[in-house]
């Protein structure tokens, strides 16, 4: 049987955040991201080990204690220029996952992964000839604008997701895919496309919110604080 494992690109510097450490590190109620992002994935049995991909020279990681996981994190100092980058190269560096394990690949800036979400998406792409990833319908009318920030067309919204992570592809190839896609390819159910396939949407969570500027910060507080308080 397939085994499962999860890939945690972090070798970002979050510059959009306009703030140091780099944002993987940034702390969410006492803890960085980046453990709470793990503490979602590892939460599944399932998921047999998280690789965490840092860039060559992170000096953060050793700052804190990843003790509380065991042997089921493990850091690999590959990271590229872009995300596309250091996926691939964690995926070709991660020991021990064979060409046909599952791979789930999560935002390291993603740290309020429900755990029912999490069951969902392994247990709808456990057996697809595909993978997918978790997604969310659009409900808000969509607006494209020009440079001058002036809306030039209405989008309709029918059959259009806002993707989340993690997304869930075969190791062999997810590879492959980015290795054919190139480095500018922003998330792995892209590289799968160009392939000429067609990753599952399954259902995710609002609560699976990814930090990306400052105020996101208190949102993310306030969703773990609940998701905490219904445990």
């Amino acid at each position: 049987m397939p085994r499962m494992f999860a890939l945690v690109p972090a070798a970002g510097t979050g510059s959009r955040m306009g703030e140091s450490p780099p944002k993987q590190y940034l702390s969410l109620a006492g803890r960085p991201l980046l453990q709470h992002a793990l503490g979602g994935l590892l939460a599944s049995p399932r998921i047999e080990k998280a690789f965490v991909v840092l860039a060559d020279g992170d000096r953060e990681w050793s700052r804190y204690d990843w003790s509380i996981y065991g042997s089921r994190v493990e850091p690999l100092r590959c990271g590229g220029a872009t995300r596309a980058q250091s996926v691939r190269n964690g995926l070709a560096m991660a020991p021990g996952i064979g060409e046909q394990d599952w791979v789930l690949v999560h935002d390291a800036a993603r740290p309020c992964l429900p755990a029912e979400a999490l069951r969902r998406l392994i247990e709808t792409l456990g057996n697809d000839p595909v993978g997918g990833l978790l997604a969310l319908r659009v409900a808000d009318t969509l607006k494209r604008g020009d440079a001058e920030d002036r809306v030039i067309e209405t989008v309709p919204r029918a059959g259009i997701w806002q993707a989340q992570t993690p997304q869930m592809f075969r190791r062999g190839r997810l590879l492959q895919a980015l290795q054919l896609a190139g480095a500018e390819v922003t998330d792995e159910a892209a590289a799968v496309e160009a392939l000429g396939l067609k990753p599952r949407l399954v259902p995710g969570d609002p609560r699976n919110v990814k930090i990306t500027f400052p105020e996101d910060l208190a949102v993310a507080e306030m969703i773990l604080a609940s998701m905490e308080s219904t445990v």
